[in-house]
C-alpha cells in the first residue's frame, strides 16, 4: 500500500514562513514526509562540511592587509583537526613558534586587538569575517578607535584568544570565531569581547555577538553592536555581565553577555 504524506495544516504551514526551525513538516504514515527527511539529511552534511572545511588563512591575511591592518599568523596546539575536535584543551593554548612571534611584537601599544579564528566552522569565518572588520573599522573610527594589532589563528578556540591578548598587552580585545555549525546556519560567526584579556577569564567575563551570517545577523548591525560594546568597554574598563548592550541597535537578534551567552565553539 502506497503511503500519501499528510500535509501541514495551514496554521503550520503559516508558521514555517517565520522561522527555519522545523515545524509543521507533515507526515507519512508514523514517520516524517521523504522531502523533509532528505531535507534534514542534507542540511545535516552541510553542518559537518562546515566543522571540517578548509580554513583559508592566505585569503584572510590578504583581506585584512587591504583594510590597512598588518595581521600576524599563529597556531593552536592542535595538529589536526581530528585532535583540535578530541582536545579543546590545546585549543586554547599557543604553539611556541607563535608566542615568539607575538612577543616579539611587544612595547608597541595596542590599545585593541582583533583575532581571527577558525573554531568549530572555518567556512563561517570564510565568508563573513573580512567583511565583518570591514564594516567595524569605520565604526570604530568614528569613536577614535583604531585596531592596533590584527592576528588570524589556526586551530582556535576562544580562550586562544586570552593567551594572544596577554601577549601583546591589549587592553580590548575582539575574537571573530566560527561558532558551531547548526542545521540551519553552518555558517555562523561569533564576536566576544574580553577587556585586559589574560589566560584563566571566564565566560562571565566577556561579551558575544553571536549569530552573524546571511539569515541571521547582518554585518552592519553586528558591527554597530561590537563597536558599541568595545568604545564602553574601554571607557568602563568592563566587559561580560557588568556591561549591557544599549547600543540602540536594531531589536531582532539579541546580544549577550557572559553566562547569557553560551560559548558554542566549546571554550
Amino acid at each position: 500500500m502506497v503511503m500519501t504524506p499528510m500535509p501541514p495544516e495551514p496554521r503550520l504551514r503559516d508558521l514555517r514562513h517565520l522561522t527555519p526551525a522545523r515545524v509543521g513538516l507533515g507526515r507519512s504514515g508514523a514517520g516524517m514526509p521523504t522531502d523533509a527527511l532528505l531535507a534534514f539529511a542534507l542540511d545535516h552534511a552541510r553542518a559537518r562540511d562546515a566543522v571540517h572545511a578548509a580554513f583559508d588563512v592566505s585569503a584572510l591575511m590578504r583581506r585584512l592587509a587591504t583594510l590597512g591592518l598588518e595581521p600576524f599568523e599563529v597556531r593552536s596546539l592542535v595538529r589536526d583537526r581530528n585532535e583540535y575536535l578530541r582536545r579543546p584543551d590545546l585549543g586554547r593554548m599557543l604553539d611556541e613558534a607563535s608566542q615568539r612571534a607575538l612577543a616579539q611584537r611587544g612595547g608597541r601599544p595596542c590599545r585593541l586587538a582583533v583575532v581571527a579564528g577558525d573554531g568549530l566552522s572555518p567556512t563561517a569565518v570564510n565568508s563573513h569575517a573580512g567583511e565583518l572588520v570591514s564594516s567595524l573599522l569605520p565604526r570604530l573610527a568614528a569613536d577614535g578607535i583604531e585596531v592596533d594589532c590584527a592576528v588570524v589563528a589556526s586551530g582556535a578556540r576562544v580562550a586562544l584568544g586570552d593567551e594572544i591578548g596577554a601577549i601583546l598587552g591589549a587592553r580590548m580585545l575582539v575574537m571573530l570565531i566560527g561558532e558551531r555549525p547548526g542545521l540551519s546556519s553552518p555558517d555562523s560567526l561569533g564576536a566576544y569581547l574580553t577587556f585586559a584579556p589574560r589566560p584563566g577569564r571566564t565566560d562571565a567575563e566577556r561579551n558575544c555577538v553571536s549569530n552573524i551570517h546571511g539569515a541571521g545577523l547582518g554585518h552592519e548591525e553586528a558591527a554597530l553592536r561590537i563597536a558599541w560594546l568595545v568604545r564602553e568597554g574601554l571607557a568602563r574598563g568592563v566587559t561580560g555581565v557588568a556591561l549591557k548592550d544599549e547600543s540602540g541597535g536594531g531589536t531582532t537578534r539579541r546580544i549577550a553577555a557572559g553566562a547569557d551567552c553560551p560559548d558554542k565553539t566549546a571554550v
